[in-house]
């Protein structure tokens, strides 16, 4: 895709892709947000705070409770070996019904 073309996407001059691209000046949040809309990713994949490309929509069905994330954060401060240990439990409990 040419610049002029980004540009007109996002409502801006071809000039502030040159820029953006190689990194003169920054897109401002409205640049940004459609950036994130156009090439169909997350704002935190554009600004480099995740590798995932693909957005993750939050409804719901798949919000994180409080408490979820409590257990989510115990899990990341765990060894790798507790962490499969882990895994492991839960694929079992899977099997039991309640």
């Amino acid at each position: 895709m040419s610049q002029q073309a980004l540009a007109e996407v996002v409502h801006v001059t071809q000039q502030s892709i040159h820029k953006y691209e190689h990194e003169l000046a920054e897109p401002d949040l409205d640049v940004i947000l459609h950036l994130a809309d156009f090439f169909d990713t997350s704002v935190d994949y554009l600004l480099g705070y995740t590798d995932v490309m693909e957005r993750y929509e939050i409804s719901p069905e798949n919000a994180i409770s409080g408490s979820e994330l409590r257990v989510l954060e115990y899990y990341r401060q765990l060894s790798p070996r507790a962490k499969e240990l882990i895994r492991e439990l839960a694929k079992e409990g899977r099997g039991i019904s309640s």
